[in-house]
């Protein structure tokens, strides 16, 4: 994680304009007068907390993120800002070190050799014939061709060195085999395959990039039924969720994330057209999966096995979840099973009852309607937890009711509205067949603490989530990578944009302000003569401003930008700074359609303007289109 991100995930934007701004809760948003300029009759500036953002639709039109918003306020440049705010998160700011950047390299070579051991079982599960009995084992669970291609399965022979064998043929070191997770020391020295004979599952992380695998018996007699690769620098089964990459476009349209048992269980599902499911890895739900999950979304459903383990399991995700947050800032759970953090971060979890004997891959691949409705049919957080604990075998145990009631309260007591709280006290009641009086003077008896004004605290490294890279922020990325690489292929864009009768590439298109102060440079090093643009660049950029581009630099996502002329990539950097203009109206349309969306007086005022602005960002919209459209058209004329 970059020092920018980390400032942004333990920083709330809402906490920072509330400083300044007097906001009012409106659906998911907030919405307030704009600081920046004199207006007393129409809220036209919204906070949009999901994608930690705001803009102002009035006078000032403009927008960004927390740093924008600080920069702005107070006037500062961004090292100042990011000096502010980094403080103010617990954040120790350093350089980029040499050993820093040497194990970004180490990480890529090691995903380089994952990658390559995909292409070896892949090969092995469709053109051997051993691996025919992982194939039809595929086959038999009802996955298509198609499926099993799209999430990369493969099969890994019944051998000790076939893997071994195959790596060093390719000058691949016994080290880097260890340290990718892809073999296992002998204790009399040497090493062997950790995968033999199993159906073998690549894990990548949110963004898709490999980090290990997990491995499933073909026959019966074979343990550990589940084998994952061990703890490596890429991979740490409690900061990874299987299957987000192919989930998180599902999850963010859907607004909810499923969250299931094993690795078949979100494929499946994925192939029944349920592409929302994500799965821990048969590992217990940790405080950096609830961090990473409710970046895409904050309804949370909970899918695991009806057994007894798999609910105790549900129960311990649902504590982890409470009590791993509540240290950071007091997580509450409200009535309908929504989970509150300081007011502010809210997350609806609930959980779903499977038939016993059925997973979820079982169930959506023989009736995806029956899956659907079980997602549906999912129940909040204190219906469920009451439920489960009245199945004890000695619910009748006067001191088995008072753990019940020890666990239920907290949960009831946190209810914001007292009716909601009375009813599920009445609930609680009748379910241990006590007298409700005796649950309020139990509830009067303890202290439950009411969320408190959130003070980050720090963290060590090993503490720090990893929150996932956005899609626009990536694209950001890889327009900045290409200008750093040569900052006059600016000088080809804007041309290109300006025979589509686009306006040049300008600050505003970035939505980051780390990405805006790198890109003003490479537009100051352009606007003078007395150095090299790239020397210009570098002698003022701070590690700070380009370490974000720098840590997640990969081969196969920045390419060597380094073009000359009539090279055909630059019609692929063409395109990708089209996109990155779309991206932006994109998110101006949605943000408009969310204010007229407002039933308030005030926004009635805006309706004009709203319209006016909304027409504009069509025309922009329909003139980027055209020029891909033609542009494509160009490439496809030249091959």
């Amino acid at each position: 994680m970059t020092t920018v991100d980390e400032i942004k995930a333990r920083l709330d934007i809402v906490d920072i304009v509330s400083e300044t701004v007097n906001l009012r809760h409106s659906g998911k948003n907030y919405t307030g007068f704009c600081p920046f300029h004199t207006n007393t009759k129409t809220p036209a500036f919204a906070v949009f907390p999901d994608s930690q953002s705001w803009r102002c639709f009035g006078q000032c039109n403009e927008g960004g993120d927390i740093f924008n918003f600080v920069m702005k306020r107070e006037g500062w440049d961004f090292p100042e800002a990011l000096r502010n705010l980094a403080e103010r998160a617990g954040v120790t700011l350093q350089e980029y070190t040499t050993e820093q950047q040497e194990q970004v390299e180490e990480n890529e070579h090691l995903r380089e050799i994952l990658s390559m051991a995909v292409t070896f079982f892949q090969h092995q599960l469709r053109n051997t014939n051993a691996g025919k009995a992982a194939l039809d084992y595929l086959h038999g669970r009802k996955l298509t061709d198609e499926t099993i291609d799209a999430f990369a399965l493969g099969y890994a022979p019944d051998s000790w060195d076939a893997l071994t064998n195959y790596m060093l043929s390719r000058q691949i070191s016994q080290e880097d085999l260890i340290n990718a997770g892809l073999v296992t020391d002998r204790e009399d020295g040497g090493i062997y395959d950790r995968f033999r004979h199993r159906l073998v599952i690549p894990i990548r992380d949110h963004q898709g990039r490999m980090v290990g695998f997990g491995g499933r018996v073909l026959r019966p007699d074979d343990v550990p039924k589940y084998l994952n690769s061990p703890k490596t620098a890429l991979f740490d089964k409690g900061r990874i969720l299987y299957g987000l990459d192919m989930a998180r476009r599902e999850i963010r349209a859907q607004d909810q994330v499923v969250i299931v048992e094993g690795y078949l269980d979100v494929i499946g599902p994925y192939q029944a057209g349920y592409k929302n499911c994500v799965s821990p890895m048969g590992t217990a739900l940790t405080e950096d999966h609830f961090r990473l999950i409710k970046r895409y979304s904050r309804r949370i459903i909970l899918a695991l096995d009806p057994d007894a383990a798999g609910q105790q399991a549900t129960l311990r995700g649902l504590q982890t979840a409470r009590q791993s947050m509540e240290r950071e800032s007091e997580l509450f759970f409200d009535s309908r099973g929504l989970m509150g953090l300081e007011g502010r971060l809210k997350a609806d979890i609930r959980v779903t009852t499977l038939p016993d004997g059925l997973d979820p891959d079982e169930i959506a691949l023989e009736d995806p309607e029956r899956w659907a409705q079980i997602v549906k049919d999912a129940k909040p957080v204190v219906i469920h937890v009451m439920e489960t604990l009245a199945k004890r075998d000695d619910f009748d145990d006067p001191k088995a009711k008072e753990e019940i009631a020890a666990q239920v309260l907290p949960l009831i007591e946190d209810v914001r509205g007292s009716v909601e709280r009375e009813a599920y006290r009445q609930r609680l009641a009748r379910l241990l067949k006590v007298d409700e009086r005796a649950l309020v003077r139990r509830s009067a008896g303890r202290s439950y603490r009411r969320p408190s004004r959130y003070r980050p605290q720090p963290e060590t490294p090993a503490e720090t989530a990893k929150i996932p890279v956005l899609p626009h922020r990536l694209l950001e990325e890889k327009c900045l990578t290409a200008l750093l690489a040569d900052p006059t292929l600016l000088n080809y864009i804007d041309r290109a944009f300006r025979g589509y009768e686009l306006a040049c590439v300008h600050v505003e298109d970035f939505s980051h302000a780390d990405h805006r102060e790198i890109f003003k440079l490479v537009k100051d090093s352009l606007d003078q003569e007395a150095e090299d643009p790239l020397s210009f660049i570098h002698n003022r950029a701070s590690e700070a401003m380009l370490e974000a581009l720098i840590e997640d630099a990969s081969e196969e996502d920045y390419p060597d930008w380094r073009f000359q002329p009539g090279d055909p990539k630059l019609e692929d950097l063409l395109h990708m700074f089209i996109r990155l203009r779309r991206a932006r109206i994109d998110e101006g349309l949605d943000q408009l359609v969310y204010l007229q969306s407002q039933d308030s007086d005030e926004a009635g005022e805006l309706t004009v303007d709203i319209k006016e602005a909304a027409l504009a960002y069509v025309q922009a919209r329909a003139k980027l289109d055209h020029a891909l459209q033609q542009s494509f058209a160009r490439v496809k004329q030249k091959s």
